[in-house]
């Protein structure tokens, strides 16, 4: 009997072992794979403890940006994970940040605002030193990486969340931004009619921290995302057949 006790136990040891590894297994599995572009509950539950103090906190942060003589810019041009890298490449750009604009709830998450019901759309806020780069470089280098033509949607993204829209800080940028729509317009070298809305910025929310800049920290899923959406292919059929 004792004997048969001791074969029960050992059974029920390397079967608890067995569901033990494969939990172990998993659990690394899934921090491996990390959050793709997608939501993570708990992730975003943190973020948004955080964001309400960044909210809060964006009136210091440009008054510490006019202190240092920097700028400000906010724009709106779909997927904010694309709209990074052309301005972090740009000499006298300090810094990027993806986030979210020009809605009607305060301190709304990724999931929230990819509803299309809080009225923000994805936008990136640029610090920029205006000694070096020029707020008309800074339309441009928008213009080129957008599709105005297009309404509600940018690429394969849907919805007017991803609206492209100019979000200014001040009047002067106001009347810049204006200008640089009109001049667009009457160049008559798009398709269509220009319909990216030039709008005052009223608060700017920045997204969950797996968003900041997801092209560096992701690579081959932002490279196969932006692929397969077609966002590069459209561009180089609105802006590169001019200059050809």
């Amino acid at each position: 009997m004792v004997i048969i006790a001791l074969i029960k136990t050992y059974k029920n040891m390397k079967n608890t072992l067995i569901l033990v590894a494969a939990l172990v297994l998993v659990m690394v599995v899934y921090w491996l794979a990390g959050p793709v572009g997608g939501f993570d509950e708990g992730q975003e539950r943190v973020q948004l403890q955080g964001k309400t103090m960044a909210a809060a906190t964006d009136e210091s942060t440009e008054m510490t940006a006019a202190n240092q003589q920097y700028a400000m810019a906010t724009f709106a041009g779909g997927c904010f994970w694309c709209m990074e890298p052309p301005y972090d490449k740009l000499d006298g750009v300090i810094s990027t940040v993806s986030g979210y604009a020009g809605g009607h709830v305060e301190n709304p998450g990724y999931r929230a605002v990819t509803t299309g019901r809080t009225g923000h759309t994805e936008v990136v806020q640029v610090t920029y030193d205006p000694a070096i780069v020029s707020y008309q470089k800074l339309l441009e280098v928008f213009w080129e990486n957008i599709d105005p033509t297009t309404l509600n949607r940018q690429f394969c993204d849907t919805g007017n969340q991803y609206r492209t829209e100019i979000f200014t800080h001040n009047p002067e940028q106001q009347q810049l931004a204006e200008a640089s729509k009109q001049q667009l317009q009457a160049s008559a070298i798009l398709p269509g009619p220009v319909v990216t809305e030039v709008t005052s910025l009223q608060a700017f929310y920045p997204a969950e921290d797996y968003h900041q800049d997801y092209y560096r920290k992701n690579p081959l899923r932002y490279n196969f995302y932006r692929t397969s959406c077609g966002r590069d292919a459209r561009l180089d059929e609105l802006w590169n057949k001019n200059s050809k």
